[in-house]
């Protein structure tokens, strides 16, 4: 199997368990945070789902400028909206790979704020560290957020302790 199609199946399987999880997201607890420090339900909550277009986004360009804006996420008023967005991103990031060849993700891509580089790495590495495990990192987060809200919990690899037996 080929890198591309290895992201791919990984990008579609895990979607699967991200929607789960955003699909629970309560909007009548957006502006919970747990700790003064974190960030609101809400914020984490568009973050996953505006973290599934990275992959795809890598793909496609060289850098991304976040003081520019672009990577700004709509405005989200419910869980359907967070799962909206996240269909959108993977999708997008899906389509995305299965134009490129292999050889397109050897190339070097900057995130960078301004003129300041926050990172510079080839692009495959990228998508992992910054479309995928970025993503996963922040969904296990939104998952002990849920927790605390007494939120069921889905099952990511299998059963969770919420799933019916």
């Amino acid at each position: 199997m080929s890198l591309i199609q290895d992201l791919v199946l990984e990008i579609e399987q895990e979607h699967a368990g991200t929607r789960k999880m955003l699909e629970r997201v309560p909007a009548d607890k957006f502006d919970w945070r747990p700790h003064e420090k974190s960030m609101t339900l809400k914020a984490l909550a568009t973050h996953i789902a505006n973290l599934s277009r990275m992959v795809g986004l890598i793909a496609t360009t060289d850098s991304v400028d976040l003081a520019d804006g672009s990577m700004k996420a709509p405005e989200i008023t419910s869980a359907e909206d967070l799962v909206k967005l996240s269909d959108r991103g993977a999708e997008e990031s899906v389509e995305a790979l299965k134009t490129k060849k292999e050889e397109d993700l050897r190339g070097e891509w900057t995130m960078k704020f301004g003129d300041r580089i926050i990172m510079k790495m080839p692009k495959a590495q990228a998508m992992r560290a910054m479309g995928m495990s970025h993503l996963y990192h922040h969904r296990a987060q939104l998952g002990m957020y849920l927790r605390l809200l007494d939120v069921p919990i889905p099952g990511m690899y299998g059963p969770s302790a919420d799933d019916k037996a």
